[in-house]
């Protein structure tokens, strides 16, 4: 937050790294209103780049996945498929929807190799504690909400 006067908002170059700015002498109310808009946009980044559901965090921008702070070292289709699925808790995903969005449309491979990932994911990320993907029998996995 940059406070400028007027004849500094001439020369003011935006590249400065400031998000926002207000004119000297800052109206408190206004101030404090232009503050409380920037921690909640700056907040709102954070909150898009992680991923929270108990004890498990995908860090979206390191690719790294933790359960109860401790690193899961996943391959980048188990990440992938953790990540589409915790994106969208409790809704079901297909088989077929989940080969289209995770391995793309070009993939060959039978659903069958959802099933094997899924398995290996879960021996990853899950214990007795932590149940995070439900499968829906006939149907597909979804990601369990957390209560």
């Amino acid at each position: 937050m940059a406070l400028v006067t007027e004849r500094e908002l001439e020369d003011y170059d935006v590249a400065h790294g400031a998000d926002d700015f207000a004119l000297k002498p800052p109206n408190p109310t206004e101030l404090a209103l232009r503050v409380t808009q920037l921690l909640r946009r700056l907040r709102g980044r954070e909150g898009s780049e992680t991923i929270h559901s108990g004890d498990l965090v995908i860090d979206q921008t390191r690719y790294e996945v933790t359960v109860s702070g401790h690193r899961v070292l996943l391959t980048f289709k188990e990440y992938e498929l953790l990540r589409l699925l915790a994106q969208n808790p409790g809704r079901v995903f297909s088989r077929e929807e989940l080969l289209s969005r995770v391995w793309g449309y070009e993939y060959f491979g039978g659903t069958r190799t959802v099933d094997v990932h899924v398995r290996r994911l879960r021996s990853k990320v899950q214990d007795a504690n932590h149940t995070f993907i439900e499968t829906v029998w006939n149907v597909g996995y979804r990601f369990k909400p957390v209560a």
